[in-house]
Formats: C-alpha cells, structure tokens, sequence
C-alpha cells in the first residue's frame, strides 16, 4: 500500500513539473508578466498541497532551473536560482502545513497558502540578498518589496482565487477529500494481528 501511495505522489509531482514546466506560455514568455501572473507558482503551491512537502520542494526546486536550461526563461543568474529556493519554500511549507493541520478544508487550505506566500517570499528575498549583495548595486529592500508584493498582487489574487476553486472541484471528485485529518483522528484503529 506504502509503494502504491509512494508510486502514485510520484507521478503526480511529474505531473505539476510538466504543467509549470508550459502554464508559464500562457504568459507569452514575457518577463513582465510573468512576475506579475506567477504562472509556476501555482502548480508548485497545489503539488505541496496534494502531494505534500517533500513533493512540493522538489517540485518547486527542480522547475525554475530545468525552465531556465531549457527554454531560457526565467534567466538562470540570479531570477531561476533564487526562484529555485522560493519555489521549493512554497512546496514545502504549503505541504508540511496542509498535512500537519487538524482539518482539510478551505479556511485550513488559505492559512496554509498564507504561510507559503510568506515563507517563500522571505526566503526569495534572502536568496535575492544573498547573489546580487546588499547596498545601491545589489538588491534593495525597495527592489524586495517591488518584486514580492506590490508587482506581485495580480499572481497572488489569482493563487487565492485559483488554488481553493482547484481544491473543491477536486473534494467534489473525492481525488482530494476535505474533511478531519486522519493524523488527528481520535480513535485509533487497533493494530490487527
């Protein structure tokens, strides 16, 4: 059973790589707005939040940078590998929260998706601190704020609007069911022998 669940997160995590690896077309390839849009952001948030953490950091890890080899957008110094850290926060954090929260539901599913925005916007931003230096030629606290929120909002309304729609259609399918988590039950079935 442990293999079949293993095999089936596997596929699944191909799945979102393969769709970030082309939703960021849908943008035309246009710099511009794909930081507004966020196009990979969304299959890396709900691959964490279907597949859980460890999934959703490879994922989000893995993405930018095979992007950057392959069709050369985002460009590789500093925007793929500091995305490379963002990405794998967001998969991580979405994941390791929605797994370890007491119910799966929509209220659950936004303070998850609130924590990953933020978590992964600070470390984006440390990423960012960390290649081009800190100081007039390197990158600001003004450049963070620009780059993580204020040209960022049109992407992060539509992960908001997006993501939880995704999550219900797929309850509706029973593929992600909302309800207790199973973690938290409150009566343990008894091992049988």
């Amino acid at each position: 059973m442990k293999r079949k669940n293993y095999a089936e997160k596997t596929v699944l995590c191909a799945m979102f790589l393969a769709v970030g690896m082309v939703l960021p077309f849908v943008t035309g390839q246009i710099p511009q707005i794909g930081r507004m849009l966020l196009p990979m952001h969304i299959p890396v948030i709900l691959c964490g939040l279907i597949c859980g953490g460890k999934g959703g950091a490879a994922v989000g890890f893995i993405m930018p940078l095979m992007r950057s080899a392959i069709f050369t957008m985002p460009t590789m110094y500093p925007d793929a590998v500091a995305m490379a850290f963002e990405l794998a926060a967001y998969g991580f954090i979405a994941g390791f929260t929605y797994e370890n929260a007491r119910w799966h539901c929509v209220k659950s599913l936004y303070r998850c998706m609130a924590a990953a925005m933020i978590g992964g916007r600070i470390v984006w931003g440390a990423a960012m601190f960390s290649l081009l230096g800190i100081g007039e030629n390197g990158f600001t606290l003004g450049m963070f704020f620009a780059g993580a929120f204020i040209n960022a909002l049109p992407g992060i309304i539509l992960q908001l609007v997006f993501i939880p729609a995704m999550m219900l259609a797929l309850d509706k399918t029973h593929l992600v069911p909302f309800g207790k988590n199973e973690k938290f039950s409150e009566k343990q079935k008894p091992e049988t022998i």
